[in-house]
């Protein structure tokens, strides 16, 4: 299986989270997270720019690293720009016979940042552009997914933003992205793409971003590859063992199986309802708040466990509660 991934640096981690799941069942340390043009990762190699080349964080910055097994071809292409030169060789690449199963796609942060300040028009062209010219090149199989841009804050401290140029809107840069987003997305569905809005999807888990406002922890990054893989066992029909639950259907369930054990209260059972609902609805300033409610209550809840007489505890069913 051939899977190419196209975007900067936050779909690297992406990319790296992919290539670690192969292996081994772990989390991103920070140190890979920061890294960049190394040399190898966790058994892929460098094929193209990176430490090969001069660091810089410039937009002509290249970096194409790939992961293979005995199943699984892995390729990860850096790009600054939706529609290049650049982009016009691995399209040619595509034309040359490098036929992916899943094509993963985003571009948003510098095209929006380090072209043009007003980005709306050159930054719609070029997806028209790209959209169409890859509708032509890939075979009708291949599974293409644009990601939308995930959050970024409204202080950012990046390489690739250049402060001289972009220093006046960096506060308004969060919603420039929403709006690209838009533009993007709509794009991409109206030219028969899949769209994954990881925008919406950690929306809510802001306290998983990194402190420059941009990239995004190991916890962040395997649900992303979560996401992904979800997505793709859906578009080719791939039966789930565990089928998908709504967010109404998960509160349920937590609730059913905390009363059925037996050792919790009505009242803390209110309470573990309002913790499950506060951790899905809440923004980034009660994340906190709402973390040490679950911190409380579970300490709380252990020790009561713990406090029972032994005969008691041996009747607990453990797979019964959280």
């Amino acid at each position: 299986m051939l899977l190419l991934i196209l975007s900067s640096s936050v779909q690297r981690s992406v990319y790296k989270d992919l290539v670690m799941l192969l292996q081994k069942d772990k989390f991103l340390t920070v140190k890979q997270l920061k890294a960049k043009g190394e040399i190898s990762f966790e058994q892929d190699c460098l094929v193209e720019g990176g430490s090969l080349d001069q660091m810089h964080n410039g937009t002509a910055y290249r970096e194409v690293r790939q992961y293979q097994s005995n199943h699984h071809l892995v390729r990860f292409y850096f790009v600054t720009r939706i529609y290049s030169r650049y982009m016009q060789t691995i399209m040619q690449d595509f034309r040359s016979g490098l036929k992916p199963d899943i094509l993963i796609i985003n571009s948003c942060v510098w095209d929006i940042s380090r072209y043009n300040s007003n980005w709306t028009k050159d930054y719609k062209e070029n997806l028209h552009q790209f959209f169409n010219e890859l509708k032509g090149t890939l075979p009708v199989e291949s599974l293409v997914i644009w990601n939308l841009t995930m959050p970024v804050g409204k202080r950012i401290k990046g390489g690739f933003l250049v402060l001289d140029k972009c220093k006046a809107t960096t506060l308004q840069y969060c919603y420039d992205v929403v709006e690209a987003n838009f533009y993007s997305g709509t794009l991409a569905n109206a030219y028969g793409m899949d769209v994954l809005d990881l925008h919406y999807q950690f929306r809510f888990l802001l306290h998983h971003r990194a402190r420059d406002g941009v990239h995004w922890n190991a916890i962040a990054h395997r649900r992303v590859s979560t996401h992904l893989l979800l997505h793709t066992a859906q578009a080719w029909g791939v039966k789930m063992l565990s089928p998908l639950m709504s967010v109404g259907e998960w509160k349920d369930c937590v609730l059913i199986s905390v009363q059925c054990s037996g050792v919790i209260c009505s009242h803390q059972v209110a309470t573990l309802y309002f913790v499950v609902h506060s951790c899905i609805s809440f923004g980034e300033s009660q994340t906190l708040i709402v973390c040490l409610c679950v911190v409380f209550f579970f300490k709380e809840h252990t020790i009561a466990i713990n406090e029972k007489p032994a005969k008691q505890r041996n009747n607990i069913n453990p797979g019964n509660h959280i």
